[in-house]
């Protein structure tokens, strides 16, 4: 019996032992960057969902990220059904070598990798709006504010581009992922100046903006769509303040979105729209500097340069050629804040 036949066994082991389910078939399921996942369906017709944790994986973390996941269920949010083990009733059990949680599959459903076009870009909009107002009750602490720079902070992102390159100087890639790595990080170092001058713009307006608990790691790849609507948000990350501004501009303004759409710039107006309209608590003129930020964000970020030094091994071909997609969105949003902030943004959050 090879490994992968004896993980399935123990995976059908636990989903009886603990859970109270009878499979009927249990195979491997969609890749994972931290977890070994499975599909499961039971003797009632329902699927489920097992993810099988790493050795290294921080448990208690994880059962914070359910827990906020079925906060957020209870507060009427679309995301997956965690189902109680029934020995203590935790939301993880552990048994042969194996920790794991079992969460309800969603059909008939596609990620948001795709981009945003059409009715998608105000439900996404509405549904992020939604998740902010539900997780501004969570016990981890209300909204607060802090100063601006903590949002979009160019000077540890200077600090970690001089790290990158001090280390791409002590050995000089020759071609590939790393060499375009390097000379990216290059290449961004020197624009910082001019995003100090885009945050400037922000602390300009005032000192300090909103963070409060948000999901976290909300990536296209986490948010699932059936047609034009949404259908659940999955893969919840541990309760962290953050802004919300940077999490919305982060899921609207995804460089495949930025890439795809020319006509961004309306569909951001249609998010932001109908995200006010869901959580009318955050201050419009926060929401002024969704694309600012978004395109902060972007030029501050060292991923997925920092890959090439930190962990080679992670770089997978395909995220070695998406990578320059991020660069070019990065460049799409700066070229287009104007006209994104002053002439839809603006007259619709007067």
């Amino acid at each position: 019996m090879n490994g992968g036949e004896s993980d399935v066994m123990v995976v059908a082991g636990i989903l009886t032992l603990f859970y109270w389910l009878i499979p009927t078939a249990v195979g491997e399921g969609p890749a994972g960057t931290a977890t070994r996942n499975y599909v499961a369906r039971d003797s009632d017709g329902g699927r489920w969902f097992v993810k099988a944790y790493l050795a290294s994986t921080d448990l208690d973390e994880e059962r914070r990220a359910l827990e906020l996941c079925q906060f957020a269920r209870l507060g009427g949010l679309l995301v997956p059904v965690v189902r109680q083990a029934l020995e203590g009733g935790g939301l993880i059990a552990a048994a042969g070598g194996m920790a794991v949680p079992v969460a309800a599959c969603f059909e008939n459903m596609e990620t948001a990798e795709g981009g945003l076009s059409g009715d998608r870009w105000a439900a996404v909009g509405e549904t992020v709006g939604r998740l902010h107002r539900i997780l501004a009750q969570h016990p981890a602490g209300p909204p607060r504010r802090v100063p601006a720079r903590e949002v979009c902070d160019v000077k540890r992102a200077r600090q970690r581009l001089d790290r990158l390159l001090v280390l791409f100087a002590k050995k000089p890639p020759a071609s590939g992922f790393p060499a375009w790595a390097r000379d990216t990080a290059a290449r961004r170092l020197d624009a910082l100046p001019a995003v100090t001058a885009v945050t400037a713009m922000i602390k300009g307006l005032w000192t300090s903006m909103t963070v409060q608990t948000v999901r976290g790691d909300l990536a296209s790849s986490n948010l699932l769509l059936r047609g034009q609507r949404v259908a659940a948000l999955v893969d919840f990350r541990p309760p962290g303040h953050r802004s919300p501004v940077w999490e919305l501009g982060r899921i609207i303004l995804d460089p495949r979105t930025v890439l795809a759409e020319p006509q961004w710039p309306t569909g951001l107006g249609a998010a932001v729209a109908a995200y006010r309209a869901a959580d009318p608590a955050l201050p419009a003129k926060e929401l002024l500097d969704v694309p600012r930020l978004a395109a902060g964000y972007l030029v501050c970020s060292v991923y997925p340069l920092c890959g090439a030094v930190d962990d080679p091994a992670a770089v997978t071909p395909e995220l070695a050629a998406c990578s320059p997609n991020r660069q070019a969105a990065m460049a799409g949003l700066c070229e287009r804040l104007v006209e994104a902030e002053e002439v839809v943004l603006h007259d619709l959050l007067r």
